[in-house]
């Protein structure tokens, strides 16, 4: 989507041609250590989504359908699986015409000491890998989101409007913005203040109610950023983090404009529906966003052809449900179910299933995301949980029927929601 209003043919040009002078710089190194034990053996970007996706598998998407295709992505914490993810799934690329996605581990290249100390520090520590692109524009993302986005778009609007930097920003209630980096801007989108969760967030022009929220999603000059990143480098004071230094440092000193998500967002329905961004940081939100999808209209549409999610696929044979008789039947109503799974009778309601999930007979699944690998005993209840890849469920046992056991035995949130991984089954067992 081009911006409105071009009637130069070659300015035109430019803008579509723009994405392949880029380079788009995927952070994929965080724990995210709300997610609980569900990060214990994999990094956050690496944790399972949507049936048969992974969280990065998103940003990945949206730089392919969205023209970008040198791609780096920055890896440090417990990387194994999204590594061995990335080489499995994302390997289609043609370096021969200039095209690839590169994996950038942690590799101590300052000094033998230095791992990446902040999201600044993780770009610093690759410059000389970067500057051998000669990329025109930096495109930096998180790699945690769950979101489309057309960051074709966002570039449009940074080169047109002369910008030094330009933030991604998403519009929240001010009430809910206490947790988020906010941006103050004036009536033209230039950022004139730049508060890291505020106690009361400024409110927008003309809508006082909302505030304008960081994404964590920037577009440099890249000239401009290297030499920022030279000078942020230089600076003891500095955290080397682009929310807590960079962006502040240059709010008075440079043209740094806020750029709204709503008007780079890949719509699942009709224009006017809410903007879909998911930051799925606690096993609450994550619970609730794989649930969403089993919806008969969900807030994110997984089927949409024209922007397409890509991962890795293991060839599996179709999902089977077997049985049909009083005494047992194998049905799922109201969910999804991944390819390798077996129903065998027994009921699965309003749940997400991934790949190679097995549910032998009389069990029941009730508000469950189950993640691959997962084999539910017989007589087994499982209600308003999730259960981590490759966990063995007893037979019998019930979780979601009583609070206080639920807490004893496993992980309860404060929503109600119980994660079972194999070491509390293992605990259990002992």
């Amino acid at each position: 989507m081009l911006p409105q209003g071009i009637t130069d043919p070659r300015l035109d040009q430019e803008l579509r041609q723009a994405p392949r002078h880029a380079i788009a710089l995927v952070l994929a190194g965080g724990r995210g250590s709300r997610l609980r034990q569900l990060t214990d053996r994999r990094a956050k970007p690496a944790v399972h989504f949507g049936g048969k996706f992974r969280i990065i598998d998103f940003a990945l998407s949206n730089c392919i359908n969205s023209g970008f295709r040198r791609v780096s992505v920055m890896t440090q914490y417990k990387s194994h699986s999204l590594l061995r993810h990335l080489q499995r799934g994302w390997n289609f690329l043609r370096g021969e015409i200039g095209e690839f996605i590169d994996l950038l581990p942690a590799q101590q290249r300052i000094d033998e000491t230095s791992w990446y100390q902040g999201t600044a520090d993780a770009v610093y520590q690759n410059l000389d890998i970067l500057r051998g692109h000669r990329a025109e524009w930096v495109l930096i993302l998180a790699g945690d989101h769950i979101y489309k986005m057309d960051y074709a778009a966002m570039l449009s609007w940074h080169i047109l409007n002369g910008a030094d930097c330009t933030v991604g920003c998403i519009e929240v209630p001010r009430a809910q913005a206490t947790g988020f980096g906010v941006m103050h801007v004036d009536d033209q989108n230039r950022v004139v203040g730049f508060l890291e969760k505020p106690a009361d967030p400024p409110g927008m022009p003309g809508r006082p109610d909302m505030a304008l929220c960081s994404m964590g999603i920037y577009i440099f000059n890249a000239q401009f950023l290297y030499d920022q990143l030279d000078r942020d480098a230089r600076d003891p004071a500095s955290s080397r983090d682009f929310g807590k230094d960079l962006i502040p440092w240059l709010v008075p000193r440079a043209k740094v404009l806020a750029h709204h998500f709503s008007d780079s967002c890949v719509y699942n329905r009709a224009p006017g529906s809410e903007p879909y961004w998911r930051d799925v940081g606690t096993v609450d939100a994550y619970w609730e966003a794989n649930l969403d999808l089993c919806h008969v209209s969900p807030s994110l549409d997984l089927y949409d052809r024209n922007w397409p999610i890509f991962t890795y696929q293991e060839q599996l044979p179709p999902a089977k449900f077997v049985f049909d008789d009083d005494n047992r039947r194998g049905h799922a109503v109201d969910s999804m179910v991944s390819a390798g799974c077996i129903i065998s009778g027994s009921a699965v309601r309003r749940s997400m299933l991934f790949n190679n999930v097995r549910v032998h007979s009389y069990a029941s699944l009730t508000d469950a995301v189950v993640l691959p690998e997962v084999e539910v005993g017989r007589n087994a209840r499982l209600n308003r949980v999730v259960v981590d890849r490759g966990c063995h469920i007893p037979e019998g046992l019930v979780v979601g029927e009583d609070p206080e056991e639920d807490a004893r035995r496993f992980h309860r949130t404060e929503g109600g929601v119980v994660l079972i991984t194999r070491d509390m089954l293992a605990r259990l067992a002992g």
